[in-house]
């Protein structure tokens, strides 16, 4: 069976209110959604998120650039049909837009390939259709919200109430003294039991500054460990994360920003986190993701794949060193990729954990007024 057709769509959907983190504001959620149709008439759905900009050239990618490779090919050959689409288009990226766009198509084929096997992708991956650890994203600086610290203390209450034990926040865009306030007021909002992982989204400019920070946070967790520290400089800064992580006390989690295998072999050889944040809508889509995933195993590092929670629920599940699925829920408007996905479809939750969908292939389907609501044209 070959691939007869490749449908790309880029929409951007608005976050719900004023939202900003260390170093940018949001306005809009740029997302480009693939689909690739089988000759029997079967089709496989993909997607990665593009930016706060960047639809139309990310779907431009997948149409000019990737969609020859792929068309007529046999949609089996998914580890092949990779290494040419790499190949083909070295002299056009290597990174950036052009990997979350074969990222995209990627996603797309091993939901087709699940599909057709009748078995939810963790499965056909030889994973557990079992619940997977997860914990509450958010955190962001929104100013209607009131007050910072009372914003976060309701915020880990609403987390509470969904039943999640483990949270995440962000740090960097405030002063060092008003983010610790911040850490302290999570922490005590979270009580005994908990987890508190704090997302500095590359905010600061030295090692020395990021351990300022992240000491200043760690006095106040006063006598709870905190979870990880992520991101806290430049995605290039690898000796630098790798420095930092020998010098504090908090683990270091990093990569949700690097593609390919190669990328992550930098990151594993320089010690630079103890914490992978893979992103199979990043890194280059299932069949990277497990490669880095295994890599990884093999030195002893923990997978807590970045943002897609749909998808990497699926992927933890077929792992031996996932950590947790980050998990966003809808009605933060932050991450807002479910606002296009029909309600029976979006990922439940449970007890601290995502459950696998037990439909076939990822599990998701569009609700395709919602697609149109906010697709972009060109």
């Amino acid at each position: 069976m070959t691939i007869s057709t490749i449908r790309a769509r880029a929409v951007a959907i608005p976050v719900s209110r004023p939202t900003r983190m260390s170093n940018r504001e949001l306005q809009d959620r740029h997302y480009v959604l693939v689909e690739v149709t089988d000759d029997t008439g079967r089709t496989g759905t993909g997607y990665t998120y593009a930016g706060t900009a960047g639809g139309p050239l990310t779907r431009s990618a997948v149409d000019e650039l990737l969609a020859p490779v792929y068309l007529g090919a046999d949609q089996d050959d998914i580890v092949g049909l990779w290494g040419r689409a790499y190949q083909e288009t070295l002299l056009s990226g290597r990174r950036g837009a052009l990997l979350r766009a074969l990222s995209a198509l990627d996603i797309a084929l091993w939901d087709l390939k699940a599909k057709r096997a009748g078995q939810p992708l963790a499965v056909l991956l030889g994973g557990s259709p079992a619940a997977q650890p997860a914990y509450a994203s958010g955190g962001y600086y929104r100013p209607d919200e009131g007050e910072w610290c009372d914003a976060l203390r309701a915020e880990i209450v609403f987390n509470t109430a969904q039943g999640f034990t483990d949270h995440k926040i962000k740090v960097g865009g405030l002063s060092v003294a008003e983010d610790a306030r911040r850490v302290a007021a999570a922490v005590e909002a979270i009580g005994a039991g908990g987890r508190l992982a704090l997302d500095a989204n590359n905010a600061y400019r030295s090692v020395r500054e990021a351990r300022v920070a992240i000491e200043a946070f760690e006095r106040a967790a006063g006598d709870g460990a905190l979870w990880w520290f992520e991101e806290p400089l430049s995605p290039e800064a690898i000796e630098g994360h790798a420095e930092l992580g020998r010098r504090v006390r908090t683990p270091i989690a990093v990569g949700e920003i690097h593609q390919t295998r190669w990328e992550f072999r930098g990151l594993i050889q320089a010690g630079a986190g103890a914490i992978l944040q893979t992103d199979a809508g990043v890194v280059g889509g299932v069949t990277e993701w497990l490669r880095v995933a295994h890599t990884a195993d093999s030195f002893g590092l923990e997978m807590a794949p970045h943002w897609h929670h749909n998808l990497h629920v699926h992927l933890t599940a077929a792992v031996a060193n996932a950590l947790a699925v980050e998990y966003f829920a809808a009605e933060k408007g932050i991450y807002n990729f479910e606002l296009l996905l029909t309600p029976a479809t979006r990922l439940r939750y449970r007890d601290n954990t995502v459950l696998p969908p037990d439909r076939p292939g990822i599990g998701v389907e569009y609700d395709e007024e919602a697609v149109a609501k906010y697709e972009l044209g060109g």
